[in-house]
């Protein structure tokens, strides 16, 4: 059945218009100034386009996952990375579950499910942007069905810019476009929520930035240490990810085909890095959505927001993020729940993407093996291979999906500045470009070196 749907849509993915994979090799400079310098830019003035026909007193109800979003509401890129996360969530589960018989390591199958990837997140810009203005969470300026159409149009355009705008970066860029969406939108709350020397809205009479409304009310006498808690929160988590990015298991190999040329295979602590929590934060919106959608039906079974948009009731309430150390301590239950659950939920998505990407013992012994590496006092059998690597893949998978869990939860409880699960994001893609940089700057300098690695990768 998957295999006839497979076939009807395949001439639909032949049609849809994609971003050709460069056919030489890209210079740095223009890597980094073009084609991922110039994205960002456009992201920012996407930003900045507000949707026609929204009401003037609509409210945002994701405001807590804004910074794992990527988006900016009110502005046609509301909707931000959504469709394209909900999309590889999706796609990734039926092809783990052997629903869709795809083998990624095939370039044929990898490039059909790429664009079937590609398909289903632009169907869902459309479906999510129904279920914002139909939910209630982007309502128009007056009832009118045309409004309503425009509404969604709007979003959907905007969600699909940026799915090709991560593409151009993805092939031609640095690191990815999702990544650098969250960076840029993580940034710009940090910058802002700490050093915005405006008034603030709810206090007219003391800046809105954190650092200056310390300061002047240190300046009156009676120092708020609280109003500190959400940088330091944000700073203690940008120095833990980056401390435990670097620490990591590496198992000794040996090459078959050189006697004595030796070396290690490293197993990161975060094995999975950020996935399982962008796989968590979405998770969680996804439920927030059919929540606000169902009380607007009248049948709020998920739980139940204010007039402002925060959650106060329900499964919604639970799994939502305090950011806020008063909240925190005024409802423990629910902190304690959020964690808990947050915890819980980036552990078996770290268990399930190893299983799901190729990842695994089975998997990483395979391409050792066909590379003619072995480990150094043991039989080369590839079965021996995989039992070595089990002892450490799977323990790092549940530990680095537990900790980065924990991580973003915690800093969610204080109020970290840009959000715990931001501000985790943020460090561990800021980590992951820098690293993507050296490599770059590597081939770029030693040209035999890049035509080594360019004929190991295809």
């Amino acid at each position: 059945m998957a295999e006839e749907w497979l076939e009807r849509l395949r001439p639909i993915l032949e049609r849809l218009p994609e971003v050709e994979v460069p056919r030489q090799h890209v210079p740095f400079n223009t890597k980094l100034f073009k084609y991922t310098a110039i994205p960002l830019i456009i992201y920012y003035i996407l930003c900045e386009i507000p949707l026609y026909g929204l009401s003037p007193q609509a409210v945002d109800y994701f405001a807590n996952l804004r910074a794992v979003i990527a988006g900016s509401f009110g502005s046609i890129v509301t909707l931000g990375i959504g469709p394209i996360v909900t999309a590889s969530i999706v796609l990734q589960l039926l092809v783990g579950g052997d629903l869709l018989k795809l083998d990624l390591t095939d370039p044929d199958d990898r490039r059909l499910f790429q664009g079937l990837q590609k398909l289903l997140a632009i169907a869902l810009c459309f479906f999510e942007g129904a279920m914002m203005v139909f939910g209630g969470a982007t309502p128009p300026a007056q009832p009118s069905p045309l409004l309503d159409l425009l509404l969604i149009l709007q979003l959907a355009a905007g969600g699909i810019m940026i799915i090709y705008l991560d593409e151009v970066v993805t092939k031609w860029g640095i690191g990815s476009g999702v990544g650098l969406f969250i960076v840029a939108n993580v940034a710009s709350q940090i910058l802002v929520g700490a050093f915005n020397p405006l008034p603030s809205p709810q206090q007219p009479g003391r800046p809105a930035g954190a650092v200056w409304a310390f300061l002047y009310t240190a300046m009156q006498g009676m120092p708020d240490w609280t109003l500190l808690a959400p940088v330091l929160g944000a700073l203690a988590t940008f120095l833990v990810v980056l401390y435990v990015e670097g620490i990591r298991v590496e198992i000794p190999i040996a090459f078959a085909g050189i006697r004595g040329a030796r070396g290690r295979f490293p197993v990161r602590l975060l094995y999975t890095s950020n996935i399982p929590v962008i796989l968590a934060s979405a998770l969680f919106m996804n439920i927030r959505l059919w929540a606000l959608a169902l009380q607007r039906a009248g049948i709020p079974i998920l739980g139940k927001f204010n007039a402002k948009g925060q959650p106060i009731s329900g499964l919604v309430y639970y799994l939502s993020p305090p950011n806020s150390i008063i909240k925190t301590i005024s409802d423990p239950v629910q902190a304690l729940v959020y964690f808990v659950s947050m915890t819980v939920t980036a552990t078996f998505f770290s268990i399930l993407w190893v299983e799901l990407t190729g990842m695994g013992p089975k998997d990483i012994a395979k391409h050792l093996h066909q590379a003619g590496l072995h480990i150094p006092g043991f039989r080369r059998d590839i079965r021996v291979l995989e039992k070595r690597l089990e002892r450490y893949i799977y323990p790092l998978a549940v530990m680095g999906g537990a900790f980065v869990g924990m991580l973003a939860a915690g800093a969610d409880l204080v109020g970290a500045l840009g959000g715990g699960t931001g501000v985790l994001l943020t460090v561990s893609i800021l980590y992951n470009m820098y690293e993507e940089i050296k490599r770059e700057r590597i081939m770029e300098a030693h040209p035999v070196v890049r035509k080594f690695l360019e004929r190991t990768l295809r």
